[in-house]
């Protein structure tokens, strides 16, 4: 589904200290998420991505993106689509444990 990733595209409205990725999906659909969180499960990396709406703010439904994240050996950054269900539930229930320890620690 993601054909292309951009780690430097920053609008006016985004915040630039924040890490920012567009996602080109099929049908020519454009999404600007915000990185939550980069986790590791089951000895993989996977990055959370928060979908933002046109004016920068997080969409209304609190969606998040999981997608495999990668760095080669210059550092550049990468990401994949998660095929495997199984896989896919690891890295959600991680990322859920990861959501639930923040809030607890807030408290």
């Amino acid at each position: 589904m993601s054909k292309e990733t951009n780690f430097d595209s920053l609008d006016d409205v985004l915040d630039p200290n924040d890490v920012y990725v567009t996602l080109d999906l099929d049908d020519n659909i454009t999404i600007e998420c915000k990185a939550i969180s980069i986790f590791e499960a089951n000895g993989q990396d996977y990055i959370a991505l928060l979908p933002l709406d046109e004016d920068g703010n997080p969409n209304d439904d609190g969606e998040v993106f999981l997608y495999r994240y990668f760095e080669d050996e210059e550092g550049n950054p990468s990401i994949d689509m998660i095929f495997d269900d199984e896989e896919f539930e690891i890295a959600s229930d991680r990322f859920d444990e990861i959501q639930d320890e923040a809030e607890f620690n807030e408290m």
